[in-house]
């Protein structure tokens, strides 16, 4: 089975919304991982690529990512990976060209289907809503994180608040960077 793990830079009180800071990103705290810049904090982004073997994203930040990833020197790697996109909104002919094959998957049982097939790690960026819901079907199998020293107080979450039977997490990684930043890595356990 294919391994579903949800990547992503998060404040400490577990906020995932607008990190960078550019175009399409809202959040009035937009540009918080900006904070103290150490090419070693975020080594981790480059570390996912061996794994990598496919991205899925959520309608809204697959429409964000693929125009700006696709031309982006920094995701050149990720240009001919299979990509998936959860919608049920999506249509066919908004999929972006010249960025490698792309499916758009129509629910959760779809993505439990795409677990079972042949290949390696599935990447989830962004898609807070997505990894909710697919962490609450019990389709997440880990999750990578940056932490980073910054309060936002209100913003979207990769955490649900949907009264659940308990996830227990097993730590496999961590490392604290000399700015505060701290990289958490962690598997579901089932």
């Amino acid at each position: 089975m294919r391994e579903l793990v949800y990547t992503g830079f998060m404040s400490l009180d577990g906020v995932v919304d607008s990190p960078g800071g550019g175009p399409g990103e809202e959040h009035r705290g937009g540009g918080w991982v900006a904070h103290d810049f150490l090419p070693e904090a975020f080594a981790l982004k480059g570390e996912e690529l061996a794994d990598t073997t496919a991205l899925l994203f959520g309608r809204r930040s697959y429409e964000l990512f693929a125009p700006v990833w696709r031309e982006s020197d920094d995701h050149a790697s990720y240009k001919d990976l299979p990509k998936y996109v959860l919608s049920t909104t999506l249509p066919d002919d908004a999929l972006v060209d010249g960025w490698g094959p792309t499916t758009i998957l129509r629910s959760d049982d779809d993505v439990a289907e795409l677990k079972k097939t042949e290949g390696g790690g599935i990447f989830i960026h962004g898609s807070a809503e997505v990894a909710r819901r697919l962490s609450d079907a019990g389709l997440i199998d880990r999750y990578n994180l940056l932490v980073f020293p910054v309060l936002l107080g209100a913003g979207k979450s990769v955490f649900s608040t949907t009264d659940r039977d308990k996830h227990q997490l097993r730590l496999r990684e961590s490392q604290a960077y000399k700015n505060g930043v701290v990289k958490m890595i962690y598997e579901v356990v089932r």
